[in-house]
């Protein structure tokens, strides 16, 4: 399976002309909202992971995410989904393991090979934290004048799609969750 582009593979090109109408200033005006709303985004994210299980850390719960979204993948296969070093993702595993939230088995097709999956526990835990987020989220974008929605969707989308990330399922959030 090929690793899912990330968004510190994107690099801005530095002499790539501003696209018509962006001014420098304007260019820097729209990085600086989107590392505002970064900001925000992790602080609900954070919030909603420490309202359901304290112990686990952004990093691993996104593990739970990818697992969640891809199904049993092997050390290597999460590795690069994750974008970090297999040693990485192992040391994480070993944690995750011991608090029951993931599992290790073993390949169908190659029995040398350890597969990671989630637990009953991790998919519980998935579900839960992506519906608080999903409600935080939902009451900040109520609070946003109504005119300025389509703007955000608009925006979110194409930004999303420049960085290489697969568009959340809205009719099955458990499906594919939200990091």
């Amino acid at each position: 399976m090929a690793r899912r582009p990330l968004a510190s593979d994107v690099v801005p090109q530095a002499s790539a002309a501003p696209e018509a109408g962006i001014s420098e200033s304007d260019a820097e005006a729209m990085v600086t909202a989107v590392l505002t709303a970064s900001r925000l985004l992790v602080a609900v994210s954070a919030r909603s992971l420490a309202a359901v299980e304290e112990s686990l850390t952004l990093p691993q719960f996104r593990m739970l995410v990818v697992l969640d979204a891809g199904g049993p993948l092997s050390l290597s296969g999460l590795a690069g989904e994750l974008g970090v070093q297999p040693s990485t993702a192992m040391r994480m595993i070993d944690r995750l393991v011991t608090t029951g939230v993931v599992e290790r088995g073993v390949s169908a097709e190659d029995r040398r090979t350890s597969m990671i999956s989630l637990t009953r526990a991790g998919r519980r835990i998935v579900a839960e934290v992506t519906e608080r987020r999903r409600r935080e989220i939902a009451g900040i974008v109520d609070v946003m004048p109504a005119g300025q929605r389509r703007h955000l969707i608009e925006a979110l989308q194409a930004f999303a799609e420049a960085g290489g990330e697969p568009t959340v399922e809205t009719a099955s959030p458990q499906a594919h969750a939200a990091w």
